[in-house]
């Protein structure tokens, strides 16, 4: 009976051995393999899903080495995806932090047999990012709502949940989700269509909010939440879409007004002001970290639609007061982005209040059509504007938010083919060094997004998972019944 279970043993262990041994005679090339998605000199943070890749030529066989800085490592011998157990890898990434990975990759092709590439190293920040990503998944299309929802993602897995999904409304859209401070128990989402509305969440009480009012003339949409939580500040958007005859470019969507207002949930009142209603286009809000500031974007109104590509935005500042829900008697410019003949959207406050970053484009403020949108930054201390080169492409860089620490932030980019936007993320530290971006990881990385035909919209940091009962926000929802809000000047 020993016999027959040492001979099993020893024959896996000497199976194992073979599957992962070097390869003697494997040809020398100099250079990084070329692996998808790309993680060669990338920086992640100390909990990040398992970073699988495979290669993106015509490889057949892969042996791969990681190795951690106190001489641990994962082997693995694969066909096609390079996996590793998350067990391993949380153990590799733990042992690890403050250093790296030292990944070797040795590859076999009919024509030359096995090949040895240089070892390329994965950077282990040993700041984690927020545990979840809040996004939306969108199909193609633009005049008709088709499946569309709202999804979480566990960082540290490849697990992916809904929070609502359309199939539930059917023929409604679901967008502009917010959290206050990253929180999950305080939410934001708008809903529009037959059923359309405001969904606000605080903890377990969820209220369906009816925010179009006869002085706004429209829905809250774009929202951001102050840093109290007692306030969440909104756009009221009218917008239309206008398709292009030229193939370089596809749609647009313009404003023809747009406002801010500031929703105070205690009273349900809009808070509002005349410089915030202008007959010029106000739109993506955001508070200062201290509560005591509130940017937004605006432009000087054109005729539409002879004057869509004239429409530009500044990033522009008022004064708050939480205490008494007032503004400021003067707006600011502070940077004036027409006289550079460009136009700026999604302005983000770091969380430690010293920069903001926002996307720049030639015209208009819907900039994920607009292939040559990039991410800046814009120092509040001394007003200095620098273009965010490390994480920039050739294609559309959009919209970004911050991970709570704020070393860590997320972004939007259609950088791996033109058409489906795709979550990328990046850290910057106190000196202002920014790390080579990498993509949310998958199980199965080039079969995923190659297959999927759904764009992430809007990704938002949370800090931990979003609960609530579906079946009461499906209840709230279909019953038609919305709290109204009145304006308060």
């Amino acid at each position: 009976m020993r016999k027959k279970l040492i001979i099993p043993a020893l024959a896996a262990l000497l199976l194992w051995s073979s599957c992962t041994a070097d390869i003697s005679n494997a040809e020398l090339r100099a250079g990084y393999p070329p692996i998808y998605p790309d993680y060669c000199g990338v920086t992640v943070p100390c909990n990040i899903a398992p970073m699988h890749f495979q290669m993106s030529d015509n490889a057949i066989q892969v042996r791969v080495m990681a190795e951690g800085a106190d001489g641990k490592s994962i082997r693995v011998k694969a066909r096609e995806v390079v996996t590793f157990r998350i067990s391993e890898w949380k153990d590799l990434l733990a042992s690890s932090t403050g250093s790296g990975l030292q990944v070797t990759v040795q590859a076999k092709y009919r024509d030359k047999g096995w090949v040895r590439y240089d070892p390329f190293t994965i950077y282990v920040s040993p700041v984690p990012m927020n545990d979840f990503l809040v996004y939306r998944l969108i199909a193609p299309g633009y005049e008709v709502y088709s499946k569309m929802g709202i999804y979480q993602r566990d960082l540290g897995s490849f697990l992916q949940t809904p929070l609502l999904e359309n199939t539930l409304i059917p023929g409604n859209c679901m967008n502009c989700h917010s959290f206050y401070g990253n929180n999950p128990d305080k939410m934001s989402i708008h809903i529009r269509g037959e059923l359309g509305g405001t969904i606000l969440k605080a903890g377990d009480k969820i209220e369906m909010l009816n925010t179009k009012t006869e002085e706004t003339g429209g829905n809250c949409v774009y929202p951001y939440w102050h840093p109290s939580g007692e306030y969440v500040v909104y756009s009221v958007n009218q917008t239309i879409q206008a398709f292009h005859a030229i193939r370089e470019r596809r749609i647009e969507v313009i404003d023809l007004a747009s406002d801010i207002v500031v929703y105070h949930p205690q009273s349900k009142q809009l808070l509002t002001n005349d410089l915030l209603r202008t007959d010029a286009f106000e739109t993506f809000p955001s508070f200062s970290p201290d509560g005591r500031t509130l940017y937004f974007s605006s432009s000087q109104s054109q005729n539409i639609p002879e004057g869509y590509d004239k429409i530009r935005y500044d990033l522009c500042a008022i004064a708050f007061d939480p205490q008494t829900g007032t503004f400021g008697d003067h707006v600011d410019t502070l940077i004036h982005a027409a006289a550079m003949g460009k136009s700026i959207s999604f302005a983000r406050p770091s969380p430690d209040g010293k920069h903001i970053m926002f996307t720049l484009s030639d015209y208009g403020n819907f900039s994920i059509w607009h292939k040559e949108a990039d991410l800046w930054l814009y120092d509040l201390e001394d007003g200095s504007l620098r273009e965010m080169k490390e994480v920039n492409s050739n294609d559309v860089e959009s919209y970004h938010s911050w991970s709570s620490e704020g070393t860590w932030f997320v972004f939007s980019s259609r950088r791996l083919d033109g058409l489906y936007t795709r979550p990328f993320f990046a850290s910057i530290d106190k000196e202002g060094n920014i790390t080579k971006p990498f993509l949310l990881p998958q199980k199965k990385p080039l079969e995923f997004y190659n297959m999927t035909l759904f764009s992430y919209n809007v990704p938002e940091f949370v800090t931990g998972k979003v609960d609530w009962d579906l079946k009461e926000v499906e209840k709230s929802l279909t019953t038609g019944q919305r709290d109204k809000v009145e304006i308060r000047r």
